[in-house]
């Protein structure tokens, strides 16, 4: 088995380059024909809410389905067996709290934003410019991980080596996305979305079948191939606790990461904003189910890949190769189908991180012109239509290049940490006002306030004081040790501490609108004056 690296430089960084340039060819197109329809922000931010059921259910699957999930739970199923796959776990069961909690009410009390609904029973000034930094915060550390994640990747699959080669295609995904977001806002994003689930959950399954067929189809079978070629530790990979048994910390650290993800995915403003993109509360309920579906089949998927990478590649060879954990995907498409199953995995990652991080930045644009801008500096008087979405599309340009500089500047650091943060600070800032706003009558101005500024101040305090920073076994800043925190993630102490501020804001403050709450009410279970769809 040769390793990553020479392979690659041996037959096929040509081949990975003319195929991702295909795709990008034939994304942009349908990008250009899709921008011919949208003329105003109803198209810009939720593409005339014009997509169906089914196609928003296989984009929210593109959407969600990044590097991460690809590489990183294959490399972690291959290496951690059980505890691996609770990843694949905690990602899925997440969508269960957004399909019963969230999706249908939001479309229906919504118009473009999560401020939107926090805001409809608010004051509309605090309420928007706190749930856009909340946004912002978001998008910006997720963005990071992804552009970060494409620096790594271009080393690992493309062969390109030193700093200025990985910097050039950092910078190359970073001015496709903003292509995508300015030119064909919300549609276009979308169907590069779907184009890209329909080749990541393809790629996924031939992948599965190959590695089903070389133990002939015998599951049983692949697992003991992984046990063998584990060595001494192979018998672990069918136990849980090989990662997070250790001591009662990593069993801590365990509940924590797994409550940020199972909470978290509900609060992602990015997956909340794919809600409006469908003309009726029905069809995005039928958009969670159908991503439900597809995602849970592709995690099925990634058990078979991790475990054959555990059987075929065996775990010395994946913690030789260049990317460690990352690697064990490619090296098993490798290993199944040479250079050309290779290049076609590595178009696919590839696509993975275009896609992500155009949803993101069409959501954080979108907050900033929506709540910042047309609502907080112009207070609602805008002078049209075409004026936010022109702030959206200069925003998009800001933000792109943020994350080019960012991804450059992180490409060599612990990003696990930074899709931690991401989630945490969702489900500590986002979900708990959200879930008020919805639910209790009380709820008021100061509440979500507190929610989710000290949300957001908890999580990220938490977070610069964790091992994940300093003085874990993979920090980001090595050589120096400030933690205090002793868990990786916050998600334990943040969620909880933010639905307390949340009772507690809005117990101590007297402001309460019973009338509007009735009215948000009907609006959410009913549909009653629910944005329509615009066709043109």
């Amino acid at each position: 088995m040769m390793n990553l690296a020479q392979g690659v430089e041996g037959s096929n960084p040509t081949l990975n380059i003319i195929i991702f340039a295909v795709f990008v060819a034939i994304t942009l197109v349908i990008v250009f024909r899709a921008s011919r329809n949208s003329k105003t922000a109803s198209d810009y931010y939720a593409a005339g809410r014009s997509f169906t059921g089914p196609q928003n259910g296989i984009a929210i699957s593109g959407d969600y389905l990044s590097a991460a999930s690809f590489l990183g739970i294959a490399g972690a199923i291959a290496l951690n067996g059980y505890d691996g796959f609770l990843y694949s776990i905690g990602f899925l069961v997440a969508w269960l709290v957004a399909l019963l909690l969230v999706a249908e009410l939001l479309r229906n009390t919504g118009k473009f934003t999560l401020g939107d609904v926090v805001a409809f029973r608010m004051r509309q000034r605090p309420i928007r410019a706190a749930a856009a930094v909340s946004t912002l915060a978001v998008s910006f550390f997720y963005l990071l991980a992804q552009m970060a994640g494409a620096g790594g990747l271009v080393n690992l699959l493309l062969g390109i080596t030193g700093e200025w080669g990985q910097n050039a295609v950092i910078a190359v995904v970073g001015v496709l996305m903003i292509l995508y977001v300015l030119i064909g806002g919300m549609k276009g994003t979308t169907w590069v979305q779907i184009i890209k689930a329909v080749l990541l959950i393809l790629g996924a399954l031939a992948m599965t079948i190959w590695v089903l067929v070389k133990f002939g189809f015998n599951f049983s079978g692949l697992l003991q191939g992984a046990v063998d070629r584990g060595g001494q530790t192979g018998a672990a990979l069918l136990d849980p606790g090989k990662q997070y048994g250790k001591s009662g910390t990593s069993k801590l650290d365990f509940l924590s990461l797994g409550i940020a993800l199972v909470l978290g995915t509900a609060g992602l403003p990015h997956v909340l904003m794919r809600f409006y993109t469908v003309p009726t509360a029905k069809e995005a309920r039928r958009s969670v189910v159908w991503a439900i579906v597809l995602i849970g089949v592709f995690y099925l998927f990634t058990l078979v890949l991790g475990y054959g990478a555990g059987a075929l590649v065996g775990p010395q060879t994946i913690n030789s190769a260049p990317g460690g954990t990352n690697s064990a995907a490619p090296l098993l498409a490798l290993e199944l189908g040479g250079p050309v199953l290779l290049g076609f995995i590595s178009a696919v990652a590839f696509a993975t991180i275009l896609a992500v991080v155009a949803g993101l930045t069409i959501t954080a644009s979108a907050s900033f012109a929506h709540d910042v801008y047309a609502n907080v500096i112009k207070k609602g008087q805008v002078d049209s239509k075409q004026a936010e979405v022109r702030v959206a599309r200069i925003t998009a340009l800001v933000i792109g290049a943020l994350a080019i500089v960012g991804g450059i500047l992180a490409k060599n650091q612990n990003v696990a940490f930074l899709v931690a943060l991401a989630f945490a600070v969702a489900a500590s800032a986002n979900l708990p006002t959200l879930l008020y706003s919805l639910f209790w009558k009380r709820f008021n101005t100061q509440g979500a306030l507190w929610s989710m500024y000290g949300g957001l101040v908890i999580t990220i305090v938490l977070i610069v004081f964790s091992p994940a920073v300093s003085g874990g076994s993979k920090p980001m800043i090595k050589g120096v040790d400030f933690h205090w925190f002793p868990l990786e993630n916050p998600g334990l102490v943040s969620i909880p501490a933010s639905f307390l501020l949340g009772w507690l804001g809005t117990i101590l403050s007297k402001e309460h609108n019973a009338q509007k709450y009735a009215e948000m009410e009907v609006r959410s279970l009913t549909g009653a004056h629910a944005e329509k769809a615009t066709t043109h």
